[in-house]
């Protein structure tokens, strides 16, 4: 009796080993695939995070490398007249777009080209005889900019330099569309203007400065006894923008 009970045990041992083998396979299968898929994973994963790495390493070379050695800005804003000017010239607006070098942490040196749009005083369109007139003023002038801060996120800079000034001065009559010149005189010559600006360094791009500035600027229009002149000309641009 008891090699006979010996004899079932063992005959259910055996009989139940293929399936405990087949599970214990199934499950080993399935730990190897799940480690499998996470490996994969992984490696996709480690190779987007790459990706993105020097996607945005080469972006943020690009834009530090124009942002340390190349310089841009943009612009727009208001002019006021002062002095003898008040009599020929109105308030207006202004646009400047520039671009140049950094010399260094400190000093910047600028191209600009802006362009000025200024109405007539009611007076002297009056002594014209016609119903409207402005004022269009283009520059194209090289401007140094020294920072006093530059390594703070609000700064300050003086700026100031000179170049070409073309000014033309248009009397206009109301047309059905639109205004028309019914005359105008016009000039070509050097100016100057200085000024000082505060700025704000951005917190999303560190090369970037958002700048607020007033300048004066002289212009040596031709003179009122001249026939294409109204006097010399100045005015104090406003201009708010952005620079890199």
């Amino acid at each position: 009796m008891p090699s006979s009970r010996w004899l079932s045990v063992a005959l259910c041992i055996g009989a139940s080993f293929p399936l405990i083998s087949s599970s214990a396979g199934h499950a080993i299968a399935q730990a190897v695939g799940a480690q499998s898929l996470r490996i994969e994973t992984t490696a996709e994963e480690a190779e987007s995070t790459r990706y993105n790495n020097e996607k945005n390493s080469s972006f943020h070379r690009i834009t530090d490398y124009i942002g340390d050695h190349i310089a841009l800005d943009l612009g727009a804003g208001f002019n006021a007249p002062i002095g003898n000017d008040i009599r020929y010239i109105t308030w207006g607006g202004n646009f400047t777009v520039g671009g140049g070098v950094h010399v260094n942490k400190r000093t910047t040196l600028l191209a600009e080209y802006q362009f000025i749009g200024d109405k007539l005083p009611g007076g002297l369109i009056a002594e014209a005889g016609t119903q409207g007139g402005h004022a269009h003023i283009w520059s194209f002038t090289l401007d140094p900019v020294i920072e006093l801060f530059p390594e703070r996120a609000n700064g300050m800079y003086f700026t100031g330099g000179g170049g070409f000034y073309r000014k033309v001065t248009s009397f206009t009559e109301p047309g059905q569309y639109q205004n028309y010149v019914v005359g105008h005189f016009s000039s070509n010559q050097g100016g100057v203007s200085f000024g000082f600006g505060l700025t704000h360094k951005s917190r999303w791009e560190t090369n970037m400065r958002v700048f607020a500035e007033a300048r004066y600027l002289f212009l040596n229009t031709p003179p009122v006894t001249a026939t294409d002149g109204l006097g010399t000309t100045e005015l104090i641009p406003v201009t708010i923008g952005v620079r890199w």
